[in-house]
């Protein structure tokens, strides 16, 4: 019988709970890591095959590294607010706060069962009061400190869903939760000014380590561009208006001007001959989504507002338009349109027979959308490139028409939501004080349990007079609280700083144990969230430092991105397609090292791939390899086939060994675990063919043996510590050290070479590693199986290709 399985698992998950050897301790003489895997949401039930993907892989890389003689800081716990537990109540009647409690208590069995090393003792979850009173507690900061504010804005809207979406959360014009077109829509919302650290998020990525590609779309989220600003003044009437442009060189061809319907300005500029159209123009607009809109394969649309504006740099006069292609989060949410030299304006003039007039020359037709030197620009003809645009912008400035700029496509963070099921905002409005904050003292603010969470479109909070009747903080009178809750992105944004000091009642965290804990020193989890949750929470360490709480600039200094498991079919997993793998049948059968070890050698940990029955049994056929070895080996160390003599079979051991070692520890240093189980398995092969020997080196065995148990025992933790005690150790393997070796271990006496015929190898033989060329020649010819193939013929050439092979071409 396997001593590998479930009833191993649980026995050792009781002896490690009972002992405490993965609880975390300060050690002074030991460096702290901080490993962190992204805290699960509990929407389903069950852990699938997901979770366990990113984390029991992370938890062998931190096993190991415990090995390696880190201090190792790896809590968990649960990301509980949002959406689908509020939506699961609206269609089954049962609580969110009901159906989240039971869902973690479950996961929780489940993440016990994975083995892990969790640090329990610092579990968060972030509808816990004792967890939301300090995501209010950090609204309250921002707040206090000029980067929370309110405002009316046109906002992503979901109609589904009945919320406010940030941009982030909008895909393809869709929710990103439930796949509904988004509308817009003007609310009084709440946001953080995270477009503040707009530079200094987009520069500190470079001394990140983190996917190139992950760094790539934060860049382009954040969207810094270099230009410059324009100032139009509209014709006969005492307004102007700015335009952000990356292409000033071309401002003599600017032939009409395009306003964003959602622009404050465009009721002002459209004369009521106009209004009608441009109203009910703007009312389509909304039902579009940004990415819709900015498509270049659409048509373009547009309505004339009837006011003109004046091209700075000629005086010329210039229709003034509205266009659903320009968007009103982008620089001004204004264009100066110059149809020659760009190809949205081009379509939006020839659709509506403006103007198109080449300023820049190059190319046989137009729009010519390069770089090249300015034409029909009067004293600026000839220049190009930088030159141009400095020229240009220098001149504006000197008559106040035009600066130098730099824009951003970042917007604040929208974090409004009108749901139950999150962290009321801790703000009161007063007749008399107006706008209040909570005090500190009096948080948390709590959630009430019996509301009616119904979408309609309303805050449901809006609907308990218990919650929304309150006092002033300021003034002790009449007061009505905000019925918004907060996006959930704000509990995860800062989560990571709470784990280490979970139970502090009196703060959301001391700061001398943050600072020596924090950064996160590497942090799993999915690509999904590079411009949401992993932007917020750099958004957030960066204003937290500088309110003084924090001594550090970014939450996460070393990021890994675990593939996705799909199903069988080769499709992402879903219950509606039938293709999901629930880990816990597999458990049940194999125990959770075999599964956990199927994850990191089936397939390469950032990319992941389709689930194989086939492939979880070939890990098992493996695994009872091992085992069938270990018990060989016992016999073999009880015996006396012993033999003090260093034999090439011996060193033969040694080398693999050594190689092994070198290789695994190289491989999952980087998560590349497939490869590093490869090695394993070369080692076994390696022990496999070692022990049907008659005699044994019982001193180079008990090595061998030492060193695969403490190599093994990170991929197969229960598996691990049963053979760890079955050759009479004690204590846990994971207090043990990380197996090291010998680099002269790595360089053979003897290597195996094959040698050809005309390029068909005939034999192999072993040869000394220190040969020469002309001594392993002598070796090829000398065999006996190459004399018989060679006998009679013309030996024409001899080609040696050291520690590989020889090549004997022959005629005849």
């Amino acid at each position: 019988m396997a001593i590998y399985g479930k009833q191993t698992d649980q026995k050792w998950q009781k002896i490690w709970e009972d002992s405490g050897v993965f609880k975390f301790r300060e050690d002074k003489d030991k460096e702290k890591l901080y490993v962190l895997e992204m805290f699960s949401y509990p929407s389903g039930s069950k852990l699938h095959a997901g979770h366990w993907f990113n984390y029991g892989p992370t938890d062998s890389w931190a096993r190991m590294k415990k090995m390696q003689g880190y201090n190792v800081f790896q809590p968990m716990g649960f990301d509980a607010f949002g959406l689908p537990a509020e939506n699961f109540a609206i269609k089954t009647g049962i609580h969110p706060m009901d159906s989240t409690l039971k869902n973690i208590e479950t996961m929780e069995v489940q993440l016990k069962a994975m083995g892990a090393m969790f640090n329990w003792d610092h579990e968060v979850v972030t509808c816990a009061p004792d967890y939301y009173k300090w995501t209010q507690w950090l609204f309250v900061q921002l707040y206090k400190n000029g980067l929370a504010y309110r405002k009316n804005a046109p906002v992503n809207w979901c109609p589904s869903c009945n919320t406010v979406l940030a941009n982030e959360q909008v895909l393809d014009g869709a929710c990103e939760r439930c796949g509904t077109p988004v509308i817009k829509k003007d609310l009084t919302q709440w946001f953080f000014s995270i477009t503040k650290y707009a530079d200094e998020l987009l520069e500190d990525l470079e001394g990140l380590d983190w996917p190139e590609k992950t760094k790539s779309m934060q860049r382009h989220w954040i969207g810094r561009s270099y230009g410059s600003s324009v100032k139009f003044k509209v014709d006969q009437k005492d307004l102007e208006f700015e335009v952000f442009t990356t292409r000033v060189d071309t401002l003599y061809g600017a032939s009409y001007v395009v306003f964003a319907p959602e622009n404050a300005m465009v009721p002002t500029l459209t004369t009521e001959a106009q209004r009608a159209e441009v109203e009910a123009y703007i009312e389509q607009a909304k039902m579009q989504s940004d990415i819709d809109r900015q498509s270049l394969s659409r048509e373009k649309t547009g309505v004339f507002t009837g006011s003109y504006a004046v091209n700075p740099i000629n005086g010329r006069i210039i229709p003034i338009w509205v266009g659903d292609y320009v968007l009103n989060t982008y620089g001004t949410g204004i264009v100066m349109a110059v149809p020659a030299h760009d190809e949205r304006d081009f379509e939006f003039a020839k659709k509506y027979d403006l103007p198109i007039e080449r300023v820049i020359e190059g190319g046989e037709s137009l729009p010519y959308t390069e770089i090249g030197k300015m034409m029909n620009s009067g004293e600026f003809d000839g220049l190009m490139g930088e030159e141009a645009k400095e020229k240009v912008t220098l001149w504006l400035e000197e008559r106040n028409s035009g600066s130098l700029k730099v824009n951003y496509r970042l917007r604040d963070w929208l974090v409004s939501r009108q749901r139950y099921w999150g962290a009321p905002i801790p703000i009161v409005y007063c007749n008399h004080c107006g706008e209040v904050v909570v005090e500190e003292k009096d948080l948390p603010v709590t959630l009430p349990y019996d509301v009616e969470f119904a979408p309609d479109g309303k805050s449901p909070l809006a609907k308990s007079e218990e919650f929304l009747n309150t006092t002033c903080p300021k003034c002790g009178g009449h007061a009505t609280r905000e019925a918004d809750t907060l996006d959930t992105f704000v509990c995860s944004s800062w989560y990571y700083l709470r784990y280490v000091d979970n139970k502090n009642e009196e703060e959301a965290f001391d700061k001398e144990k943050i600072n020596k804990m924090l950064p996160v020193d590497k942090y799993v989890g999915g690509p999904e969230h590079a411009v949401m949750h992993l932007l917020y929470a750099r958004f957030v360490t960066k204003a937290l430092r500088d309110m003084g709480f924090l001594s550090f600039d970014e939450p996460f200094k070393s990021l890994t991105h675990q593939g996705l498991i799909l199903g069988p079919d080769g499709q992402k997993m879903s219950k509606s397609k039938g293709n999901t793998i629930s880990p816990d049948e597999y458990i049940n059968q194999y125990g959770s090292d075999v599964f956990r070890m199927y994850l990191m050698f089936g397939f390469s940990y950032a990319e992941g791939g389709a689930w194989s029955d086939e492939g979880i049994r070939s890990v098992a056929r493996f695994v009872d390899r091992v085992e069938r070895n270990f018990h060989n080996i016992k016999d073999i160390l009880q015996s006396s086939s012993n033999t003090d003599e260093l034999r090439t079979e011996d060193k033969d051991l040694l080398y693999w060994n050594a190689n092994t070692i070198k290789g695994v520890s190289e491989d999952a240093e980087k998560m590349q675990f497939n490869t590093a189980i490869a090695r394993m398995m070369e080692l076994t092969n390696a022990l496999t063919k070692y022990i049907p020997l008659k005699a044994h080196n019982h001193k180079v065995l008990e090595k061998v043996n030492a060193d695969f148990i403490r190599l093994l025992a990170p991929f197969a933790p229960h598996f691990g510590e049963e053979i760890w005690h079955l050759f009479g150790n004690e204590g846990s393997v994971f207090d043990e050290a990380w197996p090291g070796y010998d680099e002269k271990a790595l360089v053979k006496d003897e290597v195996e070479i094959a040698i050809q015929i005309n390029g068909k190898i005939k034999e192999r033989i072993m040869i000394p590693s220190s040969a020469t060329d002309v001594e392993i020649q002598e070796l090829a010819l000398a065999d006996a199986t190459i004399r018989k193939e060679t006998e009679g013929k013309n030996i024409v050439k001899v080609i040696v290709i050291k520690g590989r092979l020889v090549n004997i071409v022959v005629k005849g």
